[in-house]
């Protein structure tokens, strides 16, 4: 049995309205913003770094880091984050977001100097908490004023 490959590949102008209208379950909804929301937030972020997820030709998803090692980065440090993660309600539970996760892990232990890849989660019933667990995420015992739960990933144990 062959796995299916899961690529990523930079949002263009053929491809922005299709990724804009990927769509999580409506229970998910208040758990991740819209990717038109984050596409136009990465415009106004020069440390924004964003990805179309496919599956072969299918676009699934969509994923955008926080890092601060880009040129142009308003605070230049060896720190990314994985600012947005989704998976369209059609896609899910087909391993898919997993594959998708180790590609931007990939990406982003490619990064100089970054160790660790940072996220966040709204806590809820229908939250990304045990996904992230899961693949290997540790809670930091940081909660941001808006009330989201910090997780880190040690990139270096993840090669190790």
């Amino acid at each position: 049995m062959t796995q299916t490959k899961v690529v990523l590949k930079e949002v263009t102008a053929e491809t922005v309205r299709a990724v804009t209208e990927l769509q999580v379950t409506p229970e998910q909804r208040g758990y991740v913003a819209s990717n038109a929301v984050s596409i136009a937030q990465a415009y106004f972020h020069r440390e924004a770094w964003f990805r179309a997820i496919y599956v072969e030709s299918e676009l699934v998803g969509f994923a955008m880091l926080r890092d601060h090692t880009l040129p142009g980065a308003e605070a230049p440090r060896p720190e990314v984050s994985l600012w947005r993660f989704m998976i369209d309600q059609r896609f899910q539970k087909h391993g898919y977001g997993r594959r998708a996760l180790e590609l931007v892990v990939a990406h982003t232990a490619s990064r100089p100097g970054v160790n660790y890849l940072h996220t966040s989660y709204v806590v809820g019933p229908h939250g990304p908490k045990d996904f992230y667990l899961a693949f290997g995420f540790r809670h930091t015992g940081e909660v941001k004023p808006n009330g989201e739960v910090c997780l880190s990933l040690d990139l270096q144990r993840m090669k190790g």
